[in-house]
């Protein structure tokens, strides 16, 4: 046998299916059978309106032997009581090496929800995994004992955590929205059921992706909610579950994450809110409470976590996520007619934008977390001259990113949370970036949750867990 000429064809065999391997691999294209990524594709639940249809809204209820603290102070609802996310209680931030003390903390169901605070007590909208429900929990401000739950069945998917709204509570309510569209209004001492309104089935509303993550509006005894759908929005009163006055909705412009914010523009109160479709002011008072005062079709996006942001002289700032950038408006009045002009538009590599937290307005600037699209500065934050929204006053840097984290504004400091629960503490200025205090506070992953304070307590969470720290 002639191994010598057999090690040749074996020797040339190899080189041959080796050249076929590389050609293989050099021509193959791995990404041949993808789709589009396309916001809420990922783990999006099937048939939202079949599993909605199920729910019985604020069904159970269970009281406990937590007890309301005495302690004053109020956070009670999306961005606090003046809707600007700034508190103007005095810290001294005395922290120490081992940071602010720990008072209490609580597990939650997976999400983003943030908390209310109202006379001694704390309110969250949670997710209870095992019995599959939305649930309403009020607490105890000072040690984090439940005092009561009120809840029911919504049995869902997992897409990114549950509940991520905010409770709305005044003296003798509490109003909430739940991830697929139930409004729910409770007593806010007693817990005892009001009303419920499913969004989905009364008013046709679509489930925004990755769930609800509008914000009720409450004032006095009227809720105020923007279904999209059949009513752009409507008000609702909280002693009877009558509703007061809705809004048209022609053009089909349907709920985002965004909540309504109020806004007083020329002695005019008025409710304005980012919809999947365009940007809308509502008369909030007179006989033409309910009708649209203005509206834009310019700021249509997928995705509107942020809500607006009112300047001075009639400006409106507008944010969102996934390549969406941002926008200044100018709103004017003359002869009974409002006029909205757009001012700029960018992209969000190209000046100030923010992903899913509402800038906050300081001294005339506009601060926030830039989001992940943002080139080089992707999440850092920074300090803006509204008059020209694509240059930048200072920037935390390079080494000092945040992800999504919230931030809230206390005592002229800036408490910035990152994705890994980790609290940074600046001062507030427009002049530089100052840092005074940094410290981990939570363990978790995805501390996305809106911060809340009340009488020198924050409150913070992560996605599975909410400790009350002092500051």
């Amino acid at each position: 046998m002639n191994y010598r000429f057999i090690s040749k064809i074996i020797f040339i065999s190899l080189i041959f299916a080796a050249i076929a391997i590389m050609g293989r691999w050099f021509f193959y294209d791995p990404t041949s059978h993808f789709t589009e990524s396309i916001p809420g594709m990922d783990n999006q639940p099937e048939n939202l309106k079949s599993l909605v249809s199920q729910v019985n809204i604020g069904e159970f209820f269970e009281r406990f032997d937590g007890i309301a603290a005495d302690i004053i102070g109020q956070w009670p609802r999306f961005r606090g009581i003046n809707f600007d996310n700034k508190s103007n209680e005095h810290v001294d931030l005395k922290w120490g090496d081992s940071g602010p003390q720990i008072l209490w903390s609580v597990d939650l169901g997976e999400g983003h929800a943030g908390p209310a605070i109202y006379n001694g007590r704390v309110y969250i909208m949670d997710y209870d995994e095992i019995n599959r429900a939305d649930a309403l929990r009020c607490l105890s401000l000072g040690d984090g004992k439940d005092i009561w739950r009120r809840w029911y069945n919504n049995p869902m998917k997992r897409n990114h955590g549950m509940s991520r709204t905010i409770p709305a509570v005044n003296d003798r309510y509490v109003v909430t929205i739940g991830p697929q569209c139930h409004v729910m209004c409770v007593d806010a001492d007693s817990g005892n059921f009001r009303w419920g309104i499913d969004l989905v089935q009364d008013y046709n509303t679509t489930v925004p992706l990755w769930y609800t993550g509008q914000c009720p509006l409450l004032e006095d005894s009227v809720a105020v909610i923007a279904p999209g759908g059949t009513s752009l929005i409507i008000a609702v009163n909280c002693r009877t579950g009558e509703i007061a006055w809705q809004t048209p909705n022609p053009n089909n412009w349907q709920m985002s994450h965004s909540s309504i914010m109020p806004w007083t523009f020329n002695g005019k109160k008025m409710y304005v809110y980012c919809a999947i479709g365009g940007i809308v002011g509502i008369s909030a008072e007179g006989e033409d409470i309910g009708q649209i005062l203005w509206e834009s079709p310019d700021w249509n996006q997928n995705v509107i976590a942020p809500s607006p942001v009112f300047l001075e002289d009639g400006k409106i700032f507008v944010t969102a996520g996934y390549g969406a950038g941002s926008m200044m408006f100018q709103l004017e009045y003359a002869n009974g007619i409002y006029n909205l002009q757009t001012l700029q538009k960018i992209a969000p590599k190209d000046g100030l934008a923010s992903e899913q937290q509402t800038p906050i307005l300081y001294q005339g600037h506009l601060f926030c977390v830039l989001p992940k699209d943002a080139g080089p500065m992707r999440n850092q934050y920074v300090c803006c001259d509204p008059d020209d929204i694509t240059q930048f006053v200072w920037t935390s840097g390079k080494t000092n990113r945040f992800g999504l984290g919230p931030f809230i504004m206390v005592d002229n400091k800036f408490f910035i949370l990152s994705d890994e629960g980790v609290l940074t503490v600046i001062q507030a200025s427009t002049d530089e970036y100052k840092e005074l205090a940094k410290v981990k506070i939570l363990d978790g992953t995805d501390a996305w949750g809106p911060l809340a304070v009340a009488n020198k307590r924050m409150l913070l969470r992560d996605s599975k867990k909410m400790v009350c720290i002092e500051i």
